[in-house]
């Protein structure tokens, strides 16, 4: 068994684990996705809006909804482990952290597009919009959430060794994605119709963010969790 296989095997088994706790907890499920679904309502009560102005905000409504939604999914990653000592156990198996680190954000990115699918639904629903190129919705989702899934990952794991991580955390992460939410909020312009602007080109650009901070949490995550 090559190199690779190995740790592609690590990776799910790690993904695995982490989605059959959610799958008990229903953390997601009872608690972020009715959050995230409030945040859309709240937005349009806030706006005080007819459909129209809605359509036009939504794209961005949407990510900023997904974004502090995603929040309380990357905190109970990052504490899954911290009650039972199960991390010191995961230390011990002999699992590269690369691995713990990419099954771990794969559990999240799943438990983020199932979040988007939700919104993309509530913003049908809630604001009256359509999608005019479902394809680069899709993948423009896609990216943005494996982008938001690696740095929620990498710094959820610093914020767990700190004092107040609980406050901590937004403040680590929500500066770093500013980027991620602007080209999201482009792409999804593009594809539902909001503005003339070019959302592949934007997807390409969250690819590329996506792709720095996967490596850059892969190459630090090791020495966040050892230390």
């Amino acid at each position: 068994m090559s190199a690779l296989r190995v740790v592609l095997r690590d990776i799910r088994l790690v993904a695995a684990r982490d989605l059959r706790i959610e799958a008990r907890a229903r953390v997601v499920v009872d608690q972020v996705l009715p959050f995230a679904v409030l945040v859309l309502v709240l937005f349009g009560f806030a706006l005080d809006a007819d459909h129209r102005t809605l359509r036009t905000f939504a794209p961005g409504l949407f990510w900023v909804a997904v974004l502090l939604s995603a929040l309380l999914a990357v905190q109970r990653s990052a504490t899954l482990d911290a009650a039972d000592g199960t991390g010191d156990a995961l230390r011990m198996s002999g699992l590269p952290p690369v691995a713990r680190y990419l099954g771990r954000a794969a559990a999240v990115l799943v438990q983020l597009l199932v979040l988007e699918a939700v919104l993309v639904g509530g913003l049908v629903v809630l604001y009256g919009v359509s999608v005019e190129d479902w394809l680069l919705l899709g993948v423009a989702g896609l990216v943005a959430g494996v982008a938001v899934a690696a740095a929620g990952t990498l710094y959820g794991a610093l914020a767990l060794g700190l004092g107040a991580r609980d406050t901590l955390l937004p403040v680590l992460v929500l500066p770093v994605l500013a980027p991620v939410l602007i080209g999201a909020t482009r792409a999804f312009d593009d594809a539902l119709g909001s503005a003339a602007v070019d959302g592949w080109a934007w997807t390409g650009l969250l690819a590329i963010a996506a792709l720095v901070l996967t490596v850059v949490g892969a190459s630090a995550h090791g020495a966040l969790v050892e230390d």
